[in-house]
């Protein structure tokens, strides 16, 4: 596979995010404005049996995705890109488990880590649309301002990270709700 293979696909996928986003924020607008009551009540009946799942697909495929465009593709990453990896690589883990034990208290832990991963990636988007950002701690020879690849006009490496970081906050705290994790067998 080359690059603009699997960029595009992953930008594609970044646009179905998005579109997930926007629904959900739609559909909550519409069912508080009480346009359409019990919409997201509804929504929420179908998607939450799979939200963790989903999410743990999300950073799955984020995970993997930053690792072809570094190990395979040659990317160099920068120190933003580092911090969004930081935030990103142990989600991987955290909801991997919480979808396998069923755990939706997981956004407790989950939440916040993916809320700074967001607001870095939102920073580093801003790094590379607005020249004359202050980029700190970003290198000469791997600058933080780099833009490896743009698809559909306005995705590159950031955005996909901040669309993941945006859609798995999107699923924990639109759709996993906040019941207790299952009982555990004493047996």
């Amino acid at each position: 596979m080359n690059v603009l293979v699997v960029s595009t696909f992953l930008a594609i996928l970044v646009v179905v995010a998005i579109g997930g986003v926007a629904l959900t924020l739609a559909f909550s607008a519409m069912d508080r404005a009480r346009l359409l009551p019990g919409l997201m009540e509804g929504v929420t009946a179908v998607v939450r049996p799979a939200v963790l799942w989903l999410a743990f697909l999300v950073v799955l495929t984020a995970t993997l995705g930053s690792l072809y465009f570094s190990e395979v593709a040659g990317f160099t990453p920068c120190v933003l890109c580092w911090y969004q990896r930081i935030a990103m690589y142990p989600l991987v883990v955290l909801l991997g488990l919480a979808a396998v034990r069923g755990d939706p208290t997981i956004r407790r832990y989950a939440g916040p880590i993916a809320g700074i991963g967001a607001l870095v990636s939102l920073y580093h988007v801003g790094v590379e649309r607005l020249p004359g950002l202050p980029t700190g701690s970003c290198s000469v020879t791997v600058p933080c301002d780099l833009v490896w690849f743009e698809r559909f006009g306005f995705i590159t490496l950031p955005v996909m990270a901040l669309a993941g970081f945006v859609a798995v906050l999107t699923l924990l705290f639109a759709y996993a709700g906040s019941g207790p994790p299952r009982e555990e067998s004493s047996a």
